[in-house]
């Protein structure tokens, strides 16, 4: 008789303020490629680092082994995510990007915000694996 390993994967790409995080950044790049070189230069650059960085630390704390350097790269996306609110509300203010335009994006910054907070207390109360093994009992080897 042979042991067969069921695993399901929790993978980076399934979590979802991850993908959030993915997509809101690539909405900033797509506003701020259009800009001319000085608004870019000054701001934008700072904006586009800054929402890139939410989901980047995500992926670098998920890949961590251990909780304690998970969560130190957690608290960095939240950072980031402050951060990146802040260089909106520059952009509004100096009419960089319309109001109809920066509030929604205001307003998922502060939904991933909590999305993020979930996802912290969640890992915090629960073991990180990254694949849960459950061994099952089979007649065919494995490499059938």
């Amino acid at each position: 008789m042979h042991i067969n390993y069921l695993v399901m994967e929790f993978t980076l790409e399934k979590l979802e303020v991850y993908n959030i995080a993915e997509k809101f950044s690539d909405d900033i790049w797509d506003i701020v490629v259009k800009w001319d070189y000085f608004k870019k230069d000054t701001i934008g650059k700072q904006l586009v680092r800054a929402a890139d960085s939410i989901s980047a630390n995500i992926a670098e704390g998920y890949g961590r082994y251990f909780y304690k350097e998970s969560k130190q790269f957690y608290f960095y996306s939240r950072g980031s995510i402050q951060e990146t609110k802040s260089w909106l509300s520059k952009c509004m203010r100096r009419k960089l990007i319309a109001t109809e335009i920066c509030e929604p994006l205001i307003e998922l910054c502060k939904k991933l915000l909590l999305m993020l907070n979930a996802f912290i207390k969640f890992v915090r109360n629960s073991q990180k694996k990254e694949s849960k093994i459950i061994p099952a009992k089979t007649d065919k080897p494995i490499n059938q």
